[in-house]
C-alpha cells in the first residue's frame, strides 16, 4: 500500500478548513492545518509536502506572498489557490508568484480532490491505492484478482476498474455519471447499460461473503458497503 500524499492546507476559517481536512482525510490524504501565512511558511520548511492549498486571504502573510516564498526554495511542488475573487488580474498574480491552479469559492468538494490527484501525478506521486481489503475480501487491483474468503478470482480490465472505483470510495455513494467517466471516460446510456452487467458479475463474485455488498443507490449510483 502507497503512503498516503502529504497535503499541506493553509486556510484562516476553521469551519471550512476542517471540512476539507475531513473530506481529504476520507479521500486517503494526510492533511496539515495552518491557519496564516507565517505558520504555514514554518511548516513548510519542516518536512516535505506533496501538494498546498493555500487560501488567498489570509492574516499575518497573504497567500500571494506565502507561495512566493515557498518558490525562493522550492520550484516542483504544486500550489492550488483558493480564493474568492475571480478577476483576471488576480489569477495573473497568482500564477506569476508560482501558484498551478486557482479554485474559486464557493467550490465542490469532488472537484477538489479531483485536481489534486491530477497535479499529484503530474508530480510523480502515484495516489492510488493497488491493494484494498474489506470483509473476507482482498483485492490485487495491479493483478487484477480479487479473493474472497480464500477463493481467488481473475477479473476482466473493465471489472478491476469498476472494483477499484468502489473501493477507493468507499466513503460515499459513486454517481453513475462518475464512475463512467472514470472507467470510460465519458458518460453514455448504453456504458451504462454495460456497466450494470459488470456490476451483476462483481456481486456474484462477492457473494460468499455476507458481510460485504454492492449497494445500489436508485438514480444516484452505487457504494460498496462493508457490513459491521
Amino acid at each position: 500500500m502507497n503512503a498516503k500524499a502529504q497535503i499541506l492546507l493553509v486556510e484562516d476559517d476553521t469551519s471550512l478548513a476542517r471540512v476539507i481536512r475531513d473530506y481529504l482525510a476520507l479521500s486517503q490524504f494526510a492533511v496539515t492545518v495552518c491557519e496564516d501565512g507565517v505558520a504555514a511558511l514554518s511548516t513548510f520548511k519542516t518536512r516535505p509536502f506533496d501538494l498546498c492549498i493555500v487560501d488567498v486571504m489570509l492574516p499575518k502573510m497573504d497567500g500571494f506572498t506565502l507561495v512566493e516564498k515557498i518558490r525562493e526554495s522550492n520550484k516542483t511542488t504544486p500550489v492550488l489557490f483558493l480564493t474568492s475573487k475571480s478577476a483576471k488580474e488576480d489569477r495573473i498574480k497568482g500564477f506569476t508568484k508560482g501558484g498551478d491552479d486557482f479554485i474559486t469559492k464557493p467550490f465542490d468538494i469532488e472537484e477538489l480532490v479531483l485536481r489534486i490527484n491530477v497535479f499529484l501525478k503530474r508530480s510523480g506521486k502515484n495516489t492510488d491505492q493497488e491493494v484494498f481489503e474489506f470483509g473476507q475480501c482482498t483485492f490485487d487491483y495491479p493483478n487484477y484478482e480479487l479473493t474472497v474468503k480464500a477463493n481467488k478470482q481473475k477479473l476482466t480490465e473493465k471489472e478491476a476498474e469498476i472494483l477499484r472505483v468502489l473501493c477507493s470510495n468507499r466513503q460515499r455513494v459513486m454517481p453513475r455519471e462518475e464512475m463512467l467517466m472514470q472507467v470510460w471516460g465519458k458518460d453514455d446510456y448504453f456504458l451504462g447499460r454495460s456497466m450494470d452487467v459488470y456490476i451483476s458479475k462483481l456481486r456474484k463474485y462477492l457473494s460468499p461473503d455476507d458481510s460485504v455488498e454492492i449497494e445500489n443507490h436508485h438514480g444516484v449510483g452505487f457504494k460498496l458497503l462493508e457490513k459491521k
